[in-house]
């Protein structure tokens, strides 16, 4: 069976993992104001969640005869992530919601991941997928606690 659709699922989670990351990053050290104590280690902690994920897909890719992109023009060109520059002016609030879009946006593209894989009979990518998709649902229902109006 071929493997190729989930071989190109991977790299376009190569590159929203590595795009993701960055816009991260970018929160953790634009970051002032009620709350950085607590947040900016979350952003640290949110940050090695993503990496440890990215490690896996991209040696899976590898391990099934792909090759990730690796260059920051590649993850430019094939995320769907809008990274821009940023300023001081965005408050936090703005900023985390962008963090949890990310975050929603991943959980989408992972069980596109979950679906190619088990279409393609790869179960051992399908449960990659599926802890990952885990784990950004996990943190979807924090940051949405997070931002909940009192």
């Amino acid at each position: 069976m071929s493997n190729e659709n989930t071989k190109k699922i991977l790299n376009q989670s190569v590159a929203d993992l590595s795009v993701a990351t960055a816009l991260i990053h970018q929160t953790h050290w634009y970051m002032r104001g009620a709350g950085f104590l607590k947040l900016h280690p979350y952003m640290d902690k949110l940050m090695d969640g993503l990496n440890d994920v990215l490690d896996e897909l991209s040696e899976r890719l590898i391990t099934i005869g792909g090759s990730p992109v690796s260059t920051l023009k590649e993850f430019d060109e094939l995320s769907k992530i809008d990274l821009q520059p940023t300023d001081w002016n965005v408050s936090m609030k703005d900023r985390l919601a962008k963090v949890l879009a990310t975050y929603k946006y991943l959980a989408e593209q992972f069980q596109e991941g979950i679906d190619a894989a088990s279409e393609e009979g790869d179960a051992v990518t399908e449960g990659l997928y599926t802890d990952a998709k885990g784990d950004v649902e996990k943190t979807i229902w924090m940051l949405d606690a997070e931002l909940a109006d009192r």
